[in-house]
């Protein structure tokens, strides 16, 4: 089975995630989402931070439009949990800019073992000179170094800096869902040339992965939406996974 069936494979992907339908989160937070992204495209901090970023040099399935989504959609977790717990505005939009912050840079040093160190080494590096609070820049180095699914979660200094962090995760952890089959797959497939023959040997082994991302949500908001952009995401690859199959078939 050649890689000439690839772009049939995506098509179904997108088809199938059309008829999945658009993840709630999306549509009863809309307009968390938009300020999100108001505030992120007028933010100066922000323009600053994302000149760090070069898909060039980050991980092919983990660059600049990963880590842009990731930021946008964290900030706009971070403002529903950060009302739900009666936050100040003022202190809702600082802390929300962290959670921007972390999520742009998270994946920084992803192409690393042990990317969630390196990565927040990095990012400590270069919020340094940052017009940042001391406190904010640790929160956001914090919550880099939490972000990895199935590790040992590092306690927070306050409850400020775990609602950065956790935002962060929730939200990284929602491309698990329709992302995972509709964009991270193909650009994987892209970078790594990798058969159907192989994709399909470890396809059951890394849907079983991602099914376990349903209990690791943190944030309510997270626990919420979260296990149905999994069960989203697994409806698509699922479908994925009987058309690998039935080409295979059709090769023998």
């Amino acid at each position: 089975m050649n890689r000439t069936r690839y772009p049939k494979l995506r098509e179904k992907a997108l088809s199938a995630a059309q008829e999945a339908g658009t993840p709630s989160f999306y549509i009863q937070h809309k307009n968390e989402l938009d300020l999100s992204l108001s505030s992120f495209e007028s933010s100066g901090v922000i323009r600053r931070c994302r000149t760090y970023l070069d898909d060039s040099r980050l991980h092919p399935a983990h660059g600049v439009f990963h880590c842009e989504k990731v930021a946008l959609e964290a900030g706009a977790i971070l403002q529903v949990e950060g009302r739900a717990k009666g936050l100040d505005a003022a202190v809702i939009n600082e802390l929300m800019l962290c959670a921007q912050i972390a999520g742009l840079l998270h994946d920084i040093k992803r192409r690393e073992e042990n990317h969630t160190v390196a990565g927040s080494k990095e990012a400590s590096d270069i919020l340094r000179d940052f017009p940042l609070q001391e406190h904010y820049k640790r929160y956001i180095v914090a919550a880099i170094r939490n972000h990895e699914a199935f590790r040992e979660v590092l306690e927070s200094e306050d409850d400020s800096a775990k609602l950065v962090s956790d935002s962060l995760y929730d939200a990284d952890k929602f491309r698990w869902g329709p992302d995972n089959f509709t964009v991270t797959l193909w650009l994987i497939i892209d970078s790594t040339g990798i058969s159907l023959e192989k994709l399909c040997e470890s396809f059951t082994e890394k849907m079983e992965g991602i099914k376990m991302i349903k209990k690791t949500f943190r944030t309510k908001t997270g626990q919420k939406y979260g296990p149905e952009f999994i069960d989203k995401g697994v409806r698509i690859g699922d479908e994925i996974f009987r058309e690998i199959q039935y080409g295979l078939a059709d090769n023998i």
